[in-house]
């Protein structure tokens, strides 16, 4: 049995979305035991609320990162900010320290998905940037491989790179993740399910 994590910040909805899709396809690999959950968020209610957040999402908020050496595996949801993982997410990551320090995560499978507004707004530098991280902690870094079909589609736009699954929101944030962007996510979290039971095997 191998127990992965998926692990997201999500302002409206579309990273919780995409969360779904990844633990579906880890799930659909046998003997992985896989759990949902988000970051805090930071802005205050009544700004979130005037926002247009959403913020009914069913998955439970994660405080403690000593939490994580419980896993075997920790794939993470994070829209884009300027290239980068949103604030929210980074004020959980920074609070490894003690957690690195002890090496706790060493070994284990790191993974990691993103959206953005905009076809070229920084999906693939928010993804390296969170390997960089995952790097410094000892963990197995695990992309998207082109064994994946659905990430050479060109009759439509769509997110999707060897770095992990990605959406577009669109400038409003209407666009919701396409069909072929859940695919994508499916794939990467079987993928990770499949490696990390080999692995923690």
């Amino acid at each position: 049995m191998s127990r992965i994590l998926v692990i997201y910040y999500s302002s409206y909805g579309h990273i919780e979305t995409m969360a779904n899709a990844v633990a579906e396809g880890a799930r659909s690999v046998a003997g992985s035991e896989v759990e949902i959950r988000r970051v805090a968020e930071l802005v205050p209610d009544d700004v979130a609320e005037q926002s247009g957040y959403k913020r009914d999402q069913q998955a439970a908020v994660l405080d403690d990162p000593n939490a994580l050496v419980d896993y075997d595996a920790i794939i993470i949801g994070t829209p884009t900010r300027y290239g980068n993982m949103t604030s929210q997410m980074r004020n959980f990551w920074d609070k490894t320290g003690g957690v690195w320090a002890q090496g706790k995560l060493v070994g284990k499978v790191g993974s990691a998905f993103t959206s953005t507004a905009s076809q070229h707004g920084g999906q693939e530098t928010t993804l390296t940037s969170i390997h960089t991280m995952l790097f410094h902690l000892g963990m197995v870094v695990v992309g998207v491989p082109y064994s994946c079909a659905a990430l050479t589609e060109l009759g439509e736009v769509s997110g999707g790179t060897p770095y992990g699954a990605t959406t577009l929101a669109g400038g409003d944030g209407s666009r919701q993740p396409s069909d072929n962007e859940l695919t994508i996510a499916r794939f990467q979290g079987e993928h990770v399910a499949k490696l990390t039971a080999k692995l923690a095997g």
